[in-house]
């Protein structure tokens, strides 16, 4: 009796904790870097999706960026991210300027 006493919360523990590591994994598209941006520029960090938002900060290439989610606004497909380093730094970037790392 103690042991299902015991065993049951723990097991409901151990799944709950599988199940938002899954849903936390699924919510992130995972880590690109900044790319092809031209010599002497940079990739906008924007704080919403499109150029009419403010610019935020400018990222060179090879900046690590987590991808959350990404939505096409026109022609341009705008990306949800946070920074590597500064991981409470949030805005848009777009899509074109990502690659897989």
């Amino acid at each position: 009796m103690i042991r299902s006493t015991v065993f049951l919360p723990l097991t409901a523990f151990v799944l709950g904790a599988i199940v938002e590591a899954e849903t936390a994994a699924a919510a992130s598209l995972g880590w690109y870097e900044v790319f092809g941006v031209e010599d002497g520029d940079m990739l906008k960090l924007r704080a919403g999706p499109g150029i009419g938002f403010n610019v935020i900060v400018g990222l060179p290439n090879g900046t690590a960026l987590r991808v959350h989610s990404c939505e096409q606004t026109g022609g341009t497909r705008w990306c949800r991210v946070s920074l590597e380093r500064a991981r409470g730094l949030k805005g848009y970037v777009s899509w074109a300027y990502l690659q897989k790392i």
